[in-house]
């Protein structure tokens, strides 16, 4: 059997990028559009929701969210991702990618316009609410990952895998800079339609009613996006791989890549058969032939994500307060509660615009020339090299004269992140399991890293608070460092095909088959 491969396959693998890529590239990519922005929006209001949900007369400082608040308001849409990514992964495997795909997405539109709707007019009903469909977000998003990635992988050719795979996730570089081009737009029709004074000179008339509004429609718009798409995600064919390696249906998988394809495809019936009959290739998730197998490998990439995660969503979640803190944006009594969001939209913008979007793209331009390890371990070097040179002369950064400084090394941070592991360990799990696991090892995987998101999110919220900004980000340094060695862990997948990853069309040499059914057994 070794190296017998479907021509169906092959055909997807030799194929040259023709209009169908890039396509596919838009349809999954708009979801992940729809996800960073509906992820990422959040962080443009909570300041605003402090100011109208939490104010306390004679303070001299606007409201604010307490801290038990933000950090559900914030954290909550996490917990929803990572259920939704185990849960969606494990479908995805179970029923196939197509059928799980269009679910997502209905979820996440439904959910996006619930979330700017409240049941109640007090701080406590508001926030509820706001977390009760963030939840739900959270877990229409955590499917789109997984399916996503495995979509993209299965119809990509050999030579630009990477990079199409990585395209889709660059689409979340949109999605951020566009939430702040939103917030930007809406809070200036609002300040312009309804002026006030900054919070020091009257407290009260410096958050409009109808600012109550404002942050309604930002969270709002990412159903948007996510909406345009839903046609064309149903009109896609199921994936060719599923079909003919887990479904086990030669001649609709021939029949479905011939279209797409535009040449004819034998269907080779006889070969799935033989293929289905392979008792080495039917190992499960917990089984001592998977464990041997891709053990490590599923050890690399959940490790990398999570150590990741920690440290990308914190900084994200949270960089409206470092501007804050070294006079970026100025303090908030000294705005009205719309210039305020207008004032962090444009922070959020400009660091999208210059660090966020261009690393998602140099990794495009780039992953498949040099390699995922290359990239990874890299952009995990200088993630810990700038996060050290932020942390060390911390209170040099904070004088006026330097706040520059400050600014550009954070945004390389963001570069590196993105340039690197952030899209790395979205790509890699696509392309290393077998076919019949690969969704459910890319939920696992992502689930991994939401768990690290989630302590980002949480964990610096009271870090900050506890232990100043400046040992947060030694910490966090500390934490890139650890991802730089578990890179080590996940093999190089660049210039190979999927099942020479998988190893689904090889019999095991190394009496594989007797282990494999005596797993099976137990």
């Amino acid at each position: 059997m070794a190296g017998d491969q479907l021509q169906v396959l092959t055909a997807l693998d030799v194929a040259k990028t023709q209009w169908y890529h890039f396509t596919a590239i838009l349809i999954a990519g708009m979801g992940f559009f729809t996800d960073a922005y509906d992820l990422f929006c959040i962080s443009l209001v909570t300041k605003l929701l402090g100011r109208l949900y939490y104010h306390q007369q004679g303070s001299p400082d606007p409201g604010k969210l307490p801290s038990h608040v933000s950090a559900a308001v914030n954290g909550v849409a996490f917990v929803g991702t990572l259920s939704g990514q185990l849960f969606f992964g494990w479908l995805g495997d179970k029923l196939g990618r197509k059928k799980v795909y269009g679910m997502t997405l209905m979820i996440m539109v439904l959910c996006s316009i619930a979330s700017g709707l409240s049941f109640g007019k007090n701080p406590t009903s508001v926030m509820a609410t706001l977390c009760f469909f963030r939840f739900w977000l959270g877990f229409g998003i955590g499917g789109d990952y997984p399916l996503s990635a495995t979509i993209m992988s299965e119809y990509a050719n050999k030579k630009t895998r990477g990079a199409f795979i990585a395209a889709v996730f660059a689409m979340q570089g949109f999605g951020i800079l566009t939430g702040g081009m939103v917030a930007i737009v809406v809070s200036s029709i609002f300040k312009a339609r309804f002026p006030a004074p900054a919070y020091e000179i009257d407290a009260i008339a410096s958050t409009v009613p109808e600012a109550d509004y404002a942050w309604r429609v930002i969270l709002m718009f990412g159903a948007l996006p996510a909406l345009l798409t839903y046609y064309w995600r149903m009109k896609m064919p199921e994936t060719a791989r599923y079909t003919a390696l887990v479904a086990k249906n030669a001649k609709q998988a021939a029949s479905d890549m011939s279209k797409v394809l535009q040449v004819e495809v034998e269907a080779e019936e006889e070969k799935v058969e033989e293929l289905a009959q392979n008792e080495e290739t039917k190992f499960g998730l917990f089984s001592k032939a998977f464990l041997r197998r891709h053990g490590l490998h599923l050890l690399g990439t959940t490790s990398t994500w999570f150590l990741l995660d920690i440290a990308f969503y914190s900084q994200n979640l949270f960089q409206k307060d470092i501007f804050s803190a070294i006079g970026w944006i100025p303090k908030a009594k000294t705005m009205s509660a719309l210039e305020e969001v207008y004032k962090i939209g444009k922070a959020q913008t400009l660091i999208a615009l210059f660090s966020t979007v261009p690393g998602y793209w140099f990794t495009v331009a780039f992953i498949d020339r040099i390699g995922r390890f290359s990239i990874q371990l890299m952009g995990f070097f200088f993630m810990t090299v700038f996060m050290f040179a932020l942390a060390i002369p911390y209170h040099h950064w904070t004088l006026k004269e330097n706040r520059i400084g400050f600014v550009v090394i954070y945004s390389l941070t963001f570069f590196f992140a993105n340039f690197g592991p952030n899209s790395t360990t979205f790509v890699v799990p696509a392309e290393i399991f077998p076919a019949r696991l690969r969704s459910t090892c890319h939920g696992i995987s992502a689930a991994a890293g939401k768990a690290g998101a989630i302590i980002g999110a949480f964990g610096f919220q009271y870090a900050e608070q506890g232990i100043g900004v400046r040992n947060t980000l030694i910490i966090l340094g500390v934490v890139n460092f650890f991802g730089m060695i578990f890179t080590f862990l996940v093999p190089e997948s660049n210039g190979k095909s999927l099942e020479e990853m998988s190893g689904e069309n090889e019999a095991d040499e190394e009496n594989g088959g007797d282990e494999v059914r005596e797993s099976r057994h137990e």
